[in-house]
């Protein structure tokens, strides 16, 4: 330390940037020496106790074994006791054990750097920023290879829980309620895959291959309040997030395991929020029998807009006229008016006659959860922005940019990560690790 600094004196000019980037550099050199001058008794030593195998066997100590790992601070080398299983030839390091490094060469401190980095930005860019702001040198790869490690840890982390959930006893009829209103949306999203995950998967492009997988995500918030206009308002901080590439039933038992997790025995009223994609309201009538179920006044707008095109696609005035007044009614909840008068323009020909009589079949099925007015007397919500803008940040920004395309178990590490950051739930993860 003491050299570096007599070498910055006796530099001529200053150089300010120079000056801080070699004293860091100092310290943290310093910082990597202390911190192996602490591992000195972690990692060897005598133990009390016996150390057993997983097949049972009484393991061996075979001598010390010299390690280094990368730390926030630099390398730092340290010596641990190995033991060995003479049974099954089964090798332990109890000291990796103890400090989390098992299996790693990057310390937990610099793991959860590059995690939280690598899950805002490109791999690439996580290199560069830590090099930048840390002073510590990783490869994209290895930025990659420890990002989506993380997020496997944190998936696992997140089954267990889900798990311990599912078995939680209902709760008896007389326990008292102590959530407003919880709400829950879901929705998916393509994420770009890497060809060989798209084999033989049906797709929207024109010769019917596809270039993406969905990717579920879905939000769990509660509100209780609403704004000076009578609106109803999230509660700040309350939104959690969990999304995986999987089955819809996998997804389900996803979403429910959340909602369990954020009070779902404990809320007075139950709304899900989607759009009308029948494993939507599959999942919703399964897991959430007893939810008011609403359609996402946009997604439904959006089919307004496919029925005029439907009935009245030569006659742009026309078009835009119903469009306008069915969107007023629908906004209104009143379906059985769009209804009525849609059927008196059924056309004739039969590509337009038959597009029609699905976005009427679409109404027509789901009116009951289009009661727009009805919902807003109630005080509810009734789109789905919330999960849309999960979609957006979560999904979107992360793994849809330009370019990339991703394997199901890299995409889904990411999405693990991704969501438990946005949740506030990251120094819960790594409390766990460390207890």
């Amino acid at each position: 330390m003491n050299r570096i600094l007599e070498a910055v004196q006796r530099a001529k000019g200053c150089d300010l940037e120079a000056w801080e980037t070699a004293i860091r550099q100092a310290v943290l050199a310093a910082g990597a020496n202390a911190l192996e001058g602490l591992l000195g008794a972690v990692g060897c030593g005598r133990r009390g106790d016996s150390l057993l195998c997983t097949c049972g066997g009484r393991m061996k100590s075979r001598g010390v074994k010299t390690t280094t790992f990368v730390s926030i601070l630099g390398p730092v080398s340290y010596r641990r006791s190995r033991f060995q299983c003479p049974r099954c030839g089964e090798t332990r390091y109890p000291g990796d054990e103890e400090l989390d490094l098992v299996g790693t060469t990057r310390s937990p401190g610099l793991r959860r750097m590059i995690a939280r980095t690598g899950a805002k930005q490109t791999f690439k860019e996580t290199c560069r920023d830590l090099r930048e702001l840390a002073g510590v040198d990783v490869s994209a790869k290895d930025a990659e290879r420890v990002a989506e490690g993380v997020g496997e840890a944190m998936e696992r982390w997140g089954e267990r829980e889900r798990q311990e959930l599912g078995r939680q006893q209902l709760p008896g009829p007389q326990s008292p309620k102590t959530i407003e209103t919880l709400y829950i949306e879901y929705d998916g999203t393509g994420v770009p895959m890497v060809p060989w995950e798209l084999k033989g998967r049906k797709g929207k492009q024109q010769d019917g291959s596809a270039k993406t997988r969905e990717a579920k995500l879905g939000c769990v918030f509660t509100q209780t309040g609403f704004d000076d206009k009578g609106r109803p308002m999230r509660d700040r901080g309350s939104t959690s997030f969990v999304g995986a590439i999987e089955n819809a039933e996998a997804f389900g038992w996803r979403i429910y395991a959340e909602a369990v997790r954020r009070g779902l025995f404990d809320a007075r009223r139950l709304v899900v929020i989607g759009d009308a994609a029948q494993w939507v309201k599959n999942q919703a009538q399964l897991h959430f029998p007893h939810a008011q179920f609403i359609i996402d006044l946009y997604h439904a707008c959006e089919h307004i807009t496919a029925l005029c095109r439907a009935l009245f696609d030569s006659d742009v005035h026309t078009l835009n006229r119903y469009r306008s007044r069915w969107r007023d009614y629908l906004d209104d909840g009143r379906v059985e008016k769009i209804l009525s008068e849609a059927r008196r323009f059924l056309p004739k020909d039969t590509t337009s006659n038959k597009n029609a009589r699905r976005e009427i079949a679409y109404f027509d099925n789901n009116k009951e959860f289009m009661r727009y007015a009805r919902f807003r007397e109630q005080g509810l919500f009734i789109g789905s922005g919330v999960i849309e803008a999960g979609c957006k940040t979560i999904i979107g920004q992360r793994l849809k940019q330009s370019g990339m395309e991703w394997t199901v178990r890299g995409a889904n590490a990411i999405i693990a990560l991704r969501c438990i950051t946005l949740s506030g739930r990251l120094e819960e993860y790594w409390e766990s690790r460390a207890a």
